[in-house]
């Protein structure tokens, strides 16, 4: 596929009927379900139609800068990462779009030796798998971000090929090309049902009428639970809040700096525009469906943050953002094809993580629709592993 402009997407189907029959229905029009729909298009498959409750990218994928890494503890989602990268990286050439990718880095801030020697296992097993990290020391780590102090700092995780990117831009580069390569997109409509004959589904019923369709997957992130019942599929993902608060604009500007974490907090920060976005996972946050952003957040991320960065913790915020992370019970994804509902594929419970694992779990998906190989073996991914005794495998680099 050619070069694509980045400017706006409207799809198609937001104005015109939605169509009647398809062969692959795709239920979310996130960074998922876009990348899903660009990669089978790209293959070939024809007659794909997004189904969109919202606008596209509206849902998690509307978080205005998502972190791009490799730096995981578990060597599957350091392939998902990994392989992902390389293609953010090419994304001005596939499928065709500016994403505002900066490869800054990713640093991890260790206070606990403990900390420090999971990270340095998990550095050891990046390496193996051609990622660059490596561990540093206080000292480094403060070269590398000058807001950093290095009292009580143990060590630091540093991989130079990570970085951040922009959600939105994104899934217009995806939904672009696929919508010149035939893909339908309907926004603003709700999936309300499925019909099903024996064990598959053979319509996806919405609130503006039914699709008869082949194949559904499900791209639906925080919604996932709800439409996988629709269709008789467990699919333990659950909704949990997270916030986002951007600085004034900064004089004199912030330096070029990595995407920092206080991994012991959770709480973050990095460049965004004339400021920084700041970040921090509530670990009282209750889960739910609530996106109301509230300030009283921030008392958390500058009391977290004020030993170990306290210029940032003090600087004058400009309002924030609030979404929603998809979360499952060991914090990795849901990713394969159902076997009580064969027709019937998913890639979601990402918590997190999904924006960065998009475009390699684009390519699974497809893979998985066509009958071939995924690149990895996702078999560890599977909705059913938490009941047939599969080995428990949860991720250790959790943000």
């Amino acid at each position: 596929m050619s070069s694509v402009s980045t400017a706006s997407f409207v799809p198609s189907a937001s104005s015109s009927g939605l169509p009647s029959t398809a062969e692959v229905v795709i239920v979310g029009g996130g960074v998922m379900g876009a990348g899903i729909a660009f990669h089978l298009a790209e293959a070939g498959v024809r007659d794909i139609v997004v189904i969109e409750r919202g606008t596209l990218g509206g849902g998690s994928s509307g978080k205005p800068i998502g972190g791009v890494r490799a730096q995981f503890s578990d060597p599957l989602n350091i392939e998902l990462g990994h392989r992902s990268l390389r293609a953010f990286q090419d994304f001005p050439r596939r499928p065709g779009a500016d994403i505002g990718l900066a490869t800054v880095g990713y640093l991890f801030l260790l206070s606990d030796p403990g900390q420090a020697a999971e990270f340095e296992t998990g550095v050891r097993t990046q390496n193996e798998l051609g990622v660059p990290s490596r561990m540093i020391g206080p000292a480094e780590a403060r070269s590398l971000c000058p807001y950093v102090s290095a009292e009580g700092l143990t060590a630091a995780a540093y991989s130079p090929a990570d970085g951040h990117a922009r959600p939105a831009l994104v899934v217009q580069g995806y939904a672009r090309a696929a919508a010149l390569a035939g893909v339908v997109f309907t926004t603003r409509t709700t999936v309300v049902g499925m019909e099903t004959t024996g064990d598959r589904v053979t319509a996806v019923r919405t609130d503006r009428g039914p699709v008869s369709c082949a194949t559904v997957v499900c791209a639906a992130g925080a919604w996932s639970a709800r439409v996988g019942a629709m269709a008789g599929v467990e699919l333990p993902v659950r909704p949990v809040k997270r916030q986002l608060a951007f600085t004034v604009p900064l004089a004199p500007a912030a330096p070029r700096i990595p995407f920092t974490i206080d991994f012991a907090s959770s709480a973050y920060f990095h460049n965004s525009d004339d400021g920084l976005l700041l970040g921090l996972a509530d670990p009282r946050q209750a889960e739910g469906f609530d996106t109301t952003w509230t300030p009283e957040w921030l008392d958390l991320f500058r009391a977290a943050l004020r030993r170990r960065a306290p210029a940032v913790a003090g600087m004058e915020t400009a309002g924030g953002w609030a979404g929603l992370y998809e979360v499952t019970p060991d914090h990795n994804a849901l990713i394969g094809r159902s076997a009580a509902v064969p027709n019937f594929l998913y890639a979601t419970g990402f918590s997190g993580h999904g924006f960065l694992q998009a475009p390699a779990v684009g390519e699974i998906v497809r893979d998985l629709y066509l009958g071939r190989r995924p690149h990895v073996d996702i078999a560890p991914l599977s909705a059913d592993r938490f009941h047939t005794g599969h080995a428990s495998r949860p991720e250790a680099h959790v943000v």
